[in-house]
């Protein structure tokens, strides 16, 4: 497995094969990835949710620890993109379509069928909010944070080719550049096909419902297949300009778009309530955060867990690679501290007040205002439950085209992600992978989209990522395990230098000797010419600018 091109035309082979079954057999295939989550769910819950909080306690420990003021990159580095636009990017890369879609549709489902209590109550509105924010909070966006922070550590730090196989350097050494490590990018791949397939799937279900709505197109699969198809070619297109280019004006997008629908929510609807269902939600969150994290329901079916909790759980870790990932390659120059406030905490106030906005106002329009067709539509066609609450609201065919349009460039920019990190790992850790890997992987993941569509087996593919949570889960624990052995390696060395430079300080005029490079590990290796560099390795002594650049192979 020498060659550079083995990775990707092992994970292309696999990933057809996968579709292949989800095509000709979608029955099967739904009914095999479900008896797998029932066992994962009745057998390995725990595990998914013991996993999640290990993740979590992870990141506030390296971010607040010694290890918090380490760099993602040379001393020198700092940061490549500005802080509003970093945010941006680690939105439109991770869970904003998904925002967009549950919005809605996921309090009001809590509050109509709680996980205890009685619904359509204001014990069942109240214990709605808090598990929302207990799925779309800090668990989730600790999983991402984990493997960016590993991944950004081992590439910019540690000079590691861009590959998640990097992170286990001091596990298993040079073993990441032969089979073990091309194993892992190979699983990793499948992971990130299946994810953004299913999601490419389900947004464009979303954006037929609101064309329905709005303008009566039908809703098929041919109209399906023409979204899919144009969508694609935006994303492939943006994703060949580079991260510099398109890619970042389109996230910078996403949050314009997402703050005026946002704001126009706050201005028309329930202002009041919605500030208090906000504040409420992160008291009661902050207050069961343990309780919550850890429920299983021993004594009851723990059917309402299993579908909700330990589904979004498992697909956090599921979608960990993906987006982490992506999270590292637009991290560099960032200390680690700064990375976890910023990965963590800001992007869960933002749903967390995208929660409130939208689904606090719409529990509040079915308790107070008998807006019993929302919820029937919440419990018939969850795809419609947005159009439906718009219902309620001034100028509601500016809101629904608008929010069309927010669903729209929010998955054009998550595959945008998609597609660039399946070129990096394809690539052997490219950091900059070319036009062809880019374009191949699009024109597949637009293609299983609308096959899936058309055979029905979306929801099965949605069930086997879920069910994948579990190796990937076994993988990040060990990914913690490793990242804590190469960042106490780093704080060492770190100190070494600092007293060595109290006690010899350099000599005015006198050369400095070049210092050796420790790689992570355990031998260090002297700094060779750049014409000697290993190929495997990423070249990240150029300039800013040059690394940004991609260029066609």
């Amino acid at each position: 497995m020498r060659d550079k091109k083995t990775v990707f035309y092992s994970s292309l082979a696999v990933s057809l094969v996968l579709i292949s079954i989800g095509i000709f057999a979608p029955k099967q295939l739904e009914n095999f990835s479900n008896s797998s989550l029932s066992f994962i769910y009745n057998n390995l819950g725990w595990f998914i949710l013991g996993s999640v909080f290990i993740f979590f306690v992870f990141c506030i420990y390296i971010g607040m620890s010694k290890f918090g003021h380490i760099r993602l990159g040379d001393d020198d580095d700092r940061p490549e993109y500005k802080t509003a636009t970093w945010i941006g990017m680690l939105f439109s890369a991770s869970i904003g379509i998904s925002l967009v879609f549950w919005g809605v549709a996921e309090p009001v489902s809590y509050y109509i069928d709680p996980p205890f209590g009685t619904g359509y109550s204001e014990e069942s509105a109240k214990t709605a909010m808090q598990f929302v924010f207990l799925h779309w909070g800090v668990s989730a966006w600790a999983c991402y944070a984990l493997v960016g922070v590993s991944l950004a550590f081992f590439q910019y730090r540690k000079k590691l080719p861009a590959s998640l196989s990097s992170v286990f350097y001091p596990l298993v050494g040079d073993k990441i550049r032969g089979t073990f490590g091309k194993t892992i990018d190979v699983i990793v791949i499948l992971s990130i096909v299946i994810g953004i397939a299913t999601s490419l799937g389900f947004g464009t279900l979303q954006v037929n419902s609101g064309m329905n709505y709005l303008w009566d197109v039908p809703i098929g699969i041919s109209t399906q297949a023409i979204i899919i198809i144009v969508v694609s070619i935006i994303y492939v297109a943006s994703t060949v300009s580079g991260l510099q280019g398109a890619m970042k004006h389109l996230s910078n997008l996403n949050m314009l778009l997402a703050f005026v629908l946002l704001g126009l929510v706050l201005l028309f609807g329930p202002t009041q309530m919605i500030m208090k269902i906000f504040f409420q939600g992160i008291g009661d969150y902050a207050q069961n955060f343990i309780s919550m994290s850890f429920r299983t329901d021993p004594y009851g079916d723990g059917s309402w867990i299993s579908s909700w909790t330990l589904f979004y759980f498992g697909w956090w870790i599921a979608w960990a690679p993906l987006v982490g990932s992506f999270v590292g390659r637009i991290s560099k120059g960032r200390t680690i501290k700064e990375f976890m406030f910023g990965a963590i905490f800001i992007p869960v106030l933002g749903s967390f007040i995208w929660f409130s906005a939208m689904g606090g106002s719409a529990i509040t329009f079915v308790q107070n205002a008998g807006a019993t067709a929302l919820a029937t539509a919440v419990e018939s066609d969850v795809t419609s439950a947005l159009f439906k609450f718009f219902e309620y609201l001034p100028m509601t065919v500016f809101l629904s085209i608008l929010a069309m349009v927010l669903v729209i460039v929010f998955f054009i920019t998550s595959a945008n992600s998609a597609v660039f990190v399946l070129g990096m790992i394809s690539e052997s850790g490219n950091p900059n992978p070319s036009h062809l890997t880019k374009i191949v992987w699009g024109v597949i993941i637009a293609a299983i989209s609308i096959v899936l569509i058309m055979t029905g087996g979306l929801a099965g593919l949605q069930s086997a990522l879920v069910a994948t949570a579990i190796p990937i889960a076994v993988m990040m624990l060990f990914m913690c395990y490793s990242t804590f052995i190469g960042l106490k390696e780093e704080a060492a060395i770190i100190s070494g230098e600092k007293a060595k430079e109290k006690a010899e300080p350099s000599e005015p005029g006198k050369p400095e000797l070049s210092k050796p490079v420790k790689t992570g590990l355990s031998k260090p290796i002297k700094p060779v010419e750049t014409k000697k560099e290993p190929a495997l390795l990423a070249d990240v002594e150029g300039t800013r600018e040059e690394e940004m650049v991609v260029t066609s192979k």
